[in-house]
């Protein structure tokens, strides 16, 4: 996973948690699930990355 990615990931995931603060502190389920979502997305993604990652490091593995 490229730094950009990893940045990118994170910044969605805090996004996200600020989302979910927002609509708890408002009292706005609406933003509060979205901020959920948006988390939970970034989790996906993350995971993606590092399956790739893995996938890459077997690979060069076994150029060895």
């Amino acid at each position: 996973m490229s730094f950009a990615d990893k940045a990118k990931n994170t910044a969605e995931d805090l996004a996200g948690k600020a989302k979910e603060a927002a609509g708890k502190a408002k009292g706005d389920e609406e933003l509060e699930v979205e901020g959920k979502a948006d988390q939970s997305e970034a989790s996906v993604k993350k995971a993606g990355e590092s399956v790739k990652d893995a996938g890459k490091n077997v690979k060069d593995a076994f150029k060895g």
